[in-house]
């Protein structure tokens, strides 16, 4: 899938953050933006992390589809998954909290579909982190290419019928609320001596997503970022508690990887080995619609629950407001009739 731009063809990827439901409804307004500029079923690929990961594969199962974005809307208003699914399997001796929240993935957004289901749509990244390895590990499909699970030391196997709500599980497993997603060897076979794979929140390795739009066999021209993660707060009175202090050293070390990410976008694209970036992130202020709108969606939980009809609609329009605003400075040609 391509756009003309002055009359040749380009690839356009789009990288969706974590950051629970909050994420998923910012991305909300970026689809709704590119699709009234006429881009976003144009889309050649799509990347996403854990509430990314929950809107990019519920667009490409509906892909082209005109009720995706009231549908989507409509179960961020409606449903909060994270504490009926810890409860759930701390209660169900046969099921992890990981098999609970994946049910309720498949009960009220993708039902039964596997990967292949979604071939015919883009090139679809759905990421997770590979606790064996350390590594990115994605769930792929789309682009009418193969539907395979891998990464590039472990390499990749194909499979077409690995459901869709089980990979987008995987890439919001959370750590500590879920635990991983174990898969076995006669699933997904590795020539190193691993015995299974443990499968964790993709935003632990990379809360962007931007990974697989960077790559080569990708051939990407532009690479749009939507950042809707958690922004690093100044504490004026920094904590000293010993377990307080490991939860912000995540944070730290977090906010030092969105940026080495920004500066590998940007550098790659300088060096003219890789896609244009156009990148933005809920706290920034510049493209604002609203007075505050930075702020007050900055300041929304990132967890899996529902979501107020202010929060949505704040969310919705900040998220629109700045991808239009970094294309209309960064691309405009993107934009052009």
């Amino acid at each position: 899938m391509t756009v003309k731009v002055q009359g040749v063809e380009k690839r356009i990827g789009l990288a969706l953050s974590g950051g629970g439901f909050r994420a998923a409804a910012f991305h909300l307004g970026v689809f709704e933006a590119l699709h009234k500029r006429g881009l976003l079923w144009n889309l050649d690929l799509l990347s996403g992390v854990s509430g990314g990961s929950i809107a990019a594969a519920f667009l490409a199962l509906k892909w082209k589809s005109n009720t995706a974005f009231s549908e989507l809307e409509n179960y961020l208003l409606t449903r909060s998954i994270a504490v009926g699914s810890v409860i759930g399997g701390l209660l169900d001796p046969f099921h992890t909290r990981l098999d609970k929240l994946a049910q309720t993935y498949e009960r009220d957004l993708y039902g039964t579909a596997t990967l292949e289901h979604l071939k015919a749509g883009p090139r679809l990244y759905l990421n997770s982190t590979n606790l064996a390895t350390g590594n990115l590990f994605s769930f792929v499909t789309g682009g009418n290419g193969l539907s395979e699970m891998g990464e590039h030391e472990l390499g990749f196997t194909i499979c077409p019928d690995f459901l869709l709500a089980r990979a987008v599980a995987a890439s919001s497993a959370f750590p500590p609320v879920f635990p991983p997603l174990v898969i076995a060897p006669e699933v997904f076979p590795s020539a190193l001596n691993v015995s299974y794979v443990s499968l964790t929140d993709g935003g632990v390795y990379d809360n962007l997503g931007v990974g697989p739009g960077l790559r080569d066999r990708n051939a990407l021209n532009y690479l749009i970022a939507s950042d809707a993660g958690k922004p690093f707060e100044i504490d004026t009175q920094p904590t000293t508690d010993g377990a307080i202090v490991l939860v912000k050293a995540l944070d730290v070390l977090m906010e030092q990887a969105r940026g080495l990410q920004f500066d590998r976008l940007l550098h790659r694209s300088l060096a003219a080995q890789g896609p244009r970036p156009i990148w933005f992130s809920i706290d920034s202020v510049e493209g604002q619609t609203q007075e505050g709108d930075a702020a007050f969606a900055s300041s929304i939980r990132t967890n899996l629950t529902a979501l107020s009809a202010v929060e949505i609609k704040t969310l919705k329009r900040h998220g629109a407001s700045l991808v239009e605003a970094r294309l209309a400075k960064y691309a405009p040609e993107l934009l052009a009739d």
